[in-house]
This record gives structure tokens, C-alpha cells and sequence, in this order.
């Protein structure tokens, strides 16, 4: 060990002794028992613990440990577990305690299969307790085939669901045991494309920075705790993220006082040498990365550790810091003792159990928007239709991406085969191609045509090796809804049915066309196992639909700016200027609201909402800021919302809280977002772009 190692571990033992002087039964801390381990450790075994595949020390009584796993909308990659809906489907029902809930019970499934791991005498990889998730990236642009896995294009409702699922994976943080970790990722500034994820060197202003892609980031840092972060492939001003001084020293350790752990994305410290090129070989890039403050590497660069020390790359201090604050998370995570506490007492049979199907249920039928309705809808029971189209019974697509294997999924063929025995079910065409040319004869006595359409995660998603029309590497090279579908739904209008979309995407379409030869247009997302129940049930009126858009829906790709311009101007709706086909924040129900005038009282903004039908309904009130000095920043921006339930003819008030941080705005001087004085206008709806104004004087 080399000298300068020794003294974070001296200090951290003169501690532990003054510990046991002052009370000779004070166990240690889990600082001053992993520092402690540390000194008895050889650098390459300090080395083989910094890997997510954690190499076991069995004389020290270190078992192997993979840092890896999955929880994005279940625990993934794990065999059985409940699939929920996709984050932005999760998104769309503005609903932060049931997001809460949804990831108590994945960390609860979590818990049990980790106990199972251990009885089995080995927890290995998507086994462990440390869950890489939630993706809170910006949702800037439709094309981006991972924006399915992030809450949307919004900074303030990314941060009010990413904090709902920390708290929800992490659980109480008294607890003698931690319940699990929960990470943020990806820091910072990284949403696509996927094709030069590993190249790709993102350039943004410093107001876009603090405006835009932080937010969330720093919400789930100082209110969430949680307890990971992980830094992106992408370089960010020239610098690869995980070894991004600014980044990682200056905002995140430095400015938000985080005290946890960062991780790289896989082999993100292989790409600061191979593809960026920025360092000449591992042995640069893992002393980069380490002496920055990147802790754990996914990935194999870190064994080459004791070849930056003995090279005078890295001081072996920096590996003992650390480490220290590995092996210390392990050991409050109970992972280091196999001890899991009281969470060891969850039953095995909450895996994919009543009451989590339940949850999975209600998550989908709260994500469900409908963007269109000429009155053909809801059905009536007993009414008849045809089922057609490439997903109507298609289990995996509703699965999503980073997704656990039910048991039993429920596709929309389910679903309506219980409602409808007879149903007649046609494919019709595929994704993007092989349109069926008879079909029209075998919906003679069926007007009405359920089409469930759109694409799936099989063609969007993380760095794929798709290359179809429309689809490159995961990404989409357009937003238009596939053009064999369009034709196929002509065909139907032609022939004198009426057609009900439900379009299946984890990201916006254009479906400008659709909204003239279709009666109705669903978004159902990815909808998880029990999507086909949820979606049956809106359709039919049992649910009264209550989603709202959680991203843009444009009507062109010709709307939006190059995908490679991380510039906010032109995107999302916060700096759109032209007209969104559905705009951000909308979805209409069976209900019709109206909103009354608004008032602030008691630090509040109180809004009167009117339920003008004979339907009991649910909407999503929405608080949007703008200041109205600001001729640079965005054109509006969402800061609150409030979902209530309303019924039939009454009249219900929805309070949203305004604090500091709702008048929060762009300051040159201060080089952040802070706390603006002045005039502002509040501006209240049912969706951005249907909103009433209210000035107002912030004191």
C-alpha cells in the first residue's frame, strides 16, 4: 500500500477508536467498518470490488456482489415479476403517489427475489439490491427510441415522478436495513441519438443546462436521497461524463452535496479511450475517472487500477475513498451481512401476486389518453366489433423495454374475447410492412374496427440493430405513423367502417391523417401485462379516461429541430411556437370540465373545476408559470398540477401549493435558476395549451 493512502484510513480509525472510548458497546459506522476492511485489502482486490461484478475477498468475509439490476417498470431480466407500464406511460397519469406505490411494490418483488438469491448460496447479476433506474433524461425529441424509459419531455413532472420513484424503491431511510438503492441516470444531458451514443459530444448553453436537464437530476439529489447516480456515454462540453469534473465535482458532489455513489454507464470507461479518444488507454481512463469521484464501474476498465497507480496515474487514496463509500452502502443495504433484515419477511407469493396485478391494472388504466372521440365512444356494452392490426395480441410488445417475464399478459385480443366470445381478430398488415389484401370480406356485419396499431419495442429502444423505413438503431429517423398501417386504416374508412386507433408507442407520432379517417385515436404506450384489461375497460366506459400527454405530439417531423441539437429552442412545448397536433399535458375524458376564476389564498392557487356531464370523471389540473419579462426563456412553463375527481354536475376546487420554487427563473448573474421576485402570470387548465391567465405579484 502506498503511503499516501494512509491517511483517510488513519483518520477514519482514529474516529472508530474515539468511538469505542466513549462508549465501549457504539458499534462502528458502516464509514469506519469498510475503512477498516480497506486497510486489509491489496490493491488488486480494491480493484476487483469497484467493478459492478464485485469480486468475493473471502478472508475478510466479502461475499460476491453484482451491482447490476434492473427495476425500470418491474424487476427486470429476473424471470417472474409484475410487469407495469412503461415510465412515460407511468407519466401520463400525473399521479406521483401511485408512481410511489407501483415502486414500493417492485422493491417489495425486489427484496423477495434477492432473499431467494441468497438461500441459494449465490446472488448474481439482476439479483442484488442496487436498481439502475429511473431514467430521468429529458424526453426532448420523439425520435429518441429510449425517451419510452424517461417521465417526458417536462423538468418539473420528471422530477415529481423520478422522486416518487426513489422514495418508493429506496424506502424509509431509518431503517436498520435499507430497502434498496434507486439511481439516476443518465448524468447529464443524453437523450439520443443512440446510433453515436459513444461519440457524441453535447453541447448546451448554461441556462439550457440549469433550466432544462438538471432539474430533475437535482430534485432526486437533495429532496429524494438517492442514493446513486449514474453518469451517461455521451461527452458533455468536450469532457466524457465520467470523468466530467463540472459535472461531477462542481454540481453534483459540490453544489447539491451528494454523498452517494456514481456509477458509469456500461463500459461508459471504455469509451472514454476507445471511441472518444480523449485519454490514450484504460490505465488513463480508469485514473480519470476514479481520481474525478466515479466510484463503481459497469464495466471491466477498473482492473486496471493497480496499473494506474504503479504508473503515477492515480493516488491509492482516491481508490481507498472510493471504495470506502462501496463497501459501506453494502453494508447498510445488509448485502455484505446477507442479512436482509425485516425485508426478508415479504412472502414469496407477492411476486406477480392479486395485488399487484391490481396495481398494474389501475397504472394502465390512469396512462391511457384519449387524444380523439367523435362521439363513437365509449361503447356500449354488447356492441360488436372487429379487432384488427399489428398489436392487437401481441404479449411482448406490452411489455416495454429493461421488463421482467409474467406469467400472464393480457393483450387487447384478451381482453375483448371476454367481452365479445366471437371476436373477429385480423392482423391486417405488420409494423412496417406485409399488408393483407382480403381481409374486407371477413368483416362483413362488423362496422365498428378496433385497430391497434403503432410500433413496438422490438423497433425503438436502446442501441438495436433495426434499419427499417423510419428506424435507425433504435431511434426513429421520422415521427409519421407507418405508412402500410395508414393504408390499411384508408381502406377500412373507404369501406364504410368506423375505426377506433389505439396506438401503441412509447414515444409521439405523427398521426395528423389519423385524426380524419379514425372516430377515435387511444394512446395506450406500452401498457405493461394487464394493458388489455385497462385499455377494454376505457373503451367500454367501465374507466373514464384520465391520462394526459406527457410529451408534445407533433404533426411533422418537419416540426422539430435537428435531433442532433441539444438547443431547447423549438422543442417540447415549453419553446414550440407552432401549433402541436396534441399539445403537452392534453387528453380528453367522458367528463366535460370547466374552470372557474382562479385565487390565491393561503400560499395556494385555488381552481374552481366544474363537471358539466352526467359522467363522474377525474381531471388533471395543471399550474403553468410565465414570466412575462423574459422574452428569452420559454413560453410557458408547468409547475404544479393536481389530479381531482369530480362527479357528475358538481363543482370541486383544486389547490396547488406555490412556493419558492414555482416562481424559480434564469439568472445571468447568479449562473442558476433562483427565486424571481416581481410579476408573473399563473396559468391554469386542462392542458397547456387550453389555459386561463391569472397575474400575479410574487412578494
Amino acid at each position: 500500500m502506498k503511503k499516501k493512502a494512509l491517511p483517510i484510513l488513519l483518520a477514519l480509525g482514529l474516529s472508530l477508536l474515539s468511538a469505542c472510548r466513549n462508549n465501549e458497546k457504539a458499534a462502528p459506522s458502516p464509514e469506519q467498518r469498510a475503512a477498516q476492511l480497506v486497510a486489509q485489502l491489496t490493491l488488486g482486490q480494491k480493484a476487483g470490488l469497484m467493478m459492478h461484478p464485485s469480486a468475493p475477498v473471502e478472508e475478510l468475509g466479502i461475499p460476491a456482489y453484482n451491482w447490476w439490476n434492473e427495476a425500470l417498470h418491474g424487476v427486470a431480466r429476473n424471470g417472474v415479476a409484475t410487469v407495469f407500464p412503461m415510465p412515460v406511460a407511468m407519466a401520463a397519469s400525473f399521479d406521483v403517489p401511485l408512481v410511489g406505490q407501483v415502486f414500493d411494490a417492485v422493491s417489495d418483488e425486489g427484496r423477495v427475489k434477492n432473499r431467494q438469491a441468497r438461500e441459494s448460496g449465490h446472488v448474481g447479476w439482476y439479483q442484488g439490491v442496487t436498481f439502475w433506474t429511473p431514467n430521468i433524461n429529458i424526453f426532448r425529441d420523439p425520435r429518441w427510441g429510449r425517451g419510452m424509459e424517461t417521465y417526458g419531455e417536462d423538468p418539473y413532472l420528471t422530477g415529481q415522478m423520478g422522486m416518487a420513484v426513489v422514495r418508493g424503491l429506496q424506502g424509509p431511510q431509518d431503517a436498520e436495513i435499507l430497502k434498496a438503492h434507486a439511481c439516476a441516470k443518465h448524468f447529464a444531458v443524453h437523450s439520443g441519438p443512440e446510433w453515436n451514443r459513444h461519440t457524441f459530444d453535447a453541447q448546451v448553453s448554461e441556462r439550457d443546462l440549469r433550466e432544462t436537464y438538471l432539474p430533475a437530476f437535482k430534485d432526486l439529489v437533495t429532496k429524494a436521497g438517492v442514493k446513486e447516480v449514474m453518469i451517461a456515454y455521451n461527452r458533455f462540453r468536450g469532457e466524457p461524463c465520467g470523468m466530467n469534473d463540472y459535472l461531477i465535482n462542481t454540481v453534483l458532489r459540490g453544489e447539491w452535496g451528494f454523498e452517494g455513489i456514481v456509477v458509469s454507464d456500461c463500459w461508459a470507461i471504455k469509451d472514454i479511450w476507445n471511441t472518444h479518444k480523449v485519454l490514450p488507454d484504460a490505465a488513463h481512463a480508469a485514473a480519470a475517472a476514479v481520481h474525478t469521484g466515479t466510484e463503481l464501474n459497469c464495466g471491466e476498465t477498473y482492473a486496471h487500477i493497480p496499473e494506474a497507480v504503479a504508473a503515477g496515474l492515480l493516488d491509492e487514496a482516491d481508490v481507498d475513498k472510493a471504495l470506502i463509500r462501496l463497501l459501506a452502502e453494502r453494508i447498510r443495504l445488509g448485502e455484505l451481512d446477507g442479512n436482509g433484515g425485516d425485508w426478508d419477511a415479504l412472502p414469496d407469493e407477492i411476486v406477480e401476486g392479486p395485488e399487484h396485478l391490481a396495481l398494474s391494472r389501475k397504472m394502465a388504466e390512469e396512462s391511457l389518453v384519449l387524444l380523439h372521440n367523435n362521439g363513437i365512444l365509449p361503447l356500449s356494452d354488447g356492441t360488436r366489433v372487429a379487432l384488427i392490426g399489428p398489436n392487437a395480441d401481441d404479449r411482448e410488445m406490452q411489455w416495454g423495454n429493461y421488463n421482467p417475464i409474467p406469467e400472464k399478459t393480457v393483450t387487447l385480443a384478451d381482453a375483448l374475447r371476454e367481452r365479445i366470445p366471437d371476436l373477429t381478430l385480423i392482423r391486417g398488415c405488420g409494423l412496417v410492412d406485409s399488408l393483407e389484401n382480403d381481409l374486407l370480406w371477413r368483416l362483413r356485419g362488423n362496422d365498428i374496427v378496433v385497430f391497434a396499431g403503432g410500433i413496438s419495442p422490438r423497433i425503438e429502444g436502446e442501441e438495436m440493430p433495426v434499419d427499417l423505413p423510419g428506424f435507425r438503431g433504435g431511434d426513429r429517423t421520422d415521427i409519421e405513423f407507418p405508412a402500410v398501417q395508414r393504408s390499411l386504416i384508408r381502406r377500412l374508412q373507404a369501406a364504410g367502417k368506423r375505426v377506433i386507433l389505439v396506438n401503441f408507442s412509447g414515444s409521439a407520432m405523427g398521426l395528423e391523417t389519423e385524426t380524419l379517417t379514425c372516430e377515435a385515436i387511444l394512446q395506450a404506450w406500452y401498457p405493461g401485462e394487464e394493458g388489455g384489461h385497462a385499455i377494454a375497460d376505457v373503451l367500454f366506459g367501465d374507466v373514464n379516461p384520465s391520462g394526459k400527454l406527457p410529451v408534445t405530439f407533433y404533426r411533422h417531423t418537419a416540426d422539430i429541430p435537428d435531433y442532433e441539437d441539444y438547443a431547447m429552442e423549438g422543442r417540447t412545448y415549453r419553446y414550440f411556437r407552432g401549433s402541436p397536433l396534441f399539445p403537452f399535458g392534453f387528453g380528453l375524458s367522458y367528463s366535460r370540465f370547466t374552470y372557474g376564476e382562479a385565487r390565491v389564498e393561503s400560499g395556494r392557487l385555488i381552481v374552481p373545476v366544474t363537471n358539466e356531464s352526467a359522467v363522474d370523471g377525474t381531471e388533471v389540473v395543471q399550474l403553468y408559470v410565465r414570466d412575462p419579462e423574459d422574452t428569452d426563456g420559454p413560453l410557458k412553463t408547468l409547475r404544479g398540477f393536481c389530479r381531482v375527481t369530480v362527479p357528475a354536475g358538481e363543482t370541486v376546487e383544486a389547490a396547488i401549493p406555490l412556493t419558492d420554487e414555482t416562481f424559480l427563473a434564469w439568472s445571468e448573474a447568479e449562473g442558476d435558476m433562483v427565486p424571481k421576485h416581481g410579476r408573473w402570470e399563473l396559468l391554469y387548465g386542462g392542458s397547456s395549451d387550453a389555459l386561463r391567465v391569472l397575474a400575479y405579484e410574487y412578494q
